[in-house]
């Protein structure tokens, strides 16, 4: 193996396309992150195939800050231990419902549990008036195609450059956000497309194609202000791709600063 880079930051998004919370810690299940897009707010107005409110609709969704009410409990199952020492797939890692209990911070300040009624009808402010929402909850990530997603932050720095405008990294909604070991250009981790990584000392995962990107980029990740010159650069010189997105082959803890390792270099 050889060492191609660092994980910067970590991230999961429990509420599917409110603002991130950044974890010291995560675990990379088959099924994705921990924790990572487990609520959602499904819409009768949104496009089939795509049932959920998100910001590209209700910009002002990355204004409401999830947070763990009990964090420590959060970042990986609590029966990991046992999980990991017997058979794979007799006892999978999992949580229960009070681990995992979530509150949101408004807009204006107040903190509200995620199935708190109020919060729907704060979603819908500014919607078409037939628009219902329904909140949901998955084991299983609620993401729009692959369950985990990593970018360079040469990458971020190389878009920020073409845009001629600060570019914040979150504004990419990626788990991982990785250094480099050596001086690369953008868009580098293309080349990893059909390959294996491992991140920290188990984790491994498949990267299975470049990540294809929509209006969310174009979003201010505080404020939900929209900037089409972020997607229109993205899409006119780079295919509209952004990083990647990838499978898990071996569960595994990663944390930041562990090192990201490419199989067979």
């Amino acid at each position: 193996m050889t060492t191609i880079g660092t994980a910067e930051s970590l991230w999961c998004y429990p509420v599917k396309s409110m603002r991130g919370v950044e974890m010291p810690e995560i675990f990379m299940g088959f099924s994705g992150v921990h924790g990572d897009r487990c609520y959602a707010f499904k819409s009768s107005t949104a496009r089939k195939g795509f049932p959920y409110l998100n910001a590209n609709v209700q910009q002002q969704m990355l204004q409401y800050r999830p947070q763990y009410r009990y964090p420590e409990r959060a970042w990986k199952p609590p029966n990991l231990t046992e999980a990991a020492s017997i058979t794979p797939g007799v006892t999978p890692p999992n949580s229960g419902p009070e681990d995992m209990l979530l509150d949101i911070v408004t807009p204006a300040g107040k903190i509200v549990s995620v199935d708190d009624p109020e919060l729907i009808q704060l979603l819908g402010e500014g919607l078409d008036e037939k628009t219902q929402l329904k909140l949901v909850h998955s084991d299983r990530a609620l993401t729009d195609c692959r369950p985990i997603s990593l970018i360079s932050l040469s990458t971020v720095r190389q878009i920020e450059s073409e845009c001629s405008i600060p570019i914040d990294k979150r504004r990419f909604r990626a788990n991982v956000y990785f250094d480099f070991a050596s001086d690369e250009i953008g868009f580098a981790e293309d080349d990893f497309v059909g390959r294996r990584l491992r991140i920290g000392s188990t984790a491994t995962v498949m990267v299975l194609e470049r990540d294809p990107r929509c209006k969310m980029i174009s979003l201010d990740p505080d404020t939900g202000k929209h900037n089409p010159e972020v997607s229109r650069k993205v899409a006119q010189a780079h295919g509209n791709f952004a990083g990647i997105y990838c499978a898990v082959l071996i569960e595994g803890v990663l944390k930041k600063g562990d090192f990201i390792e490419l199989e067979g270099a």
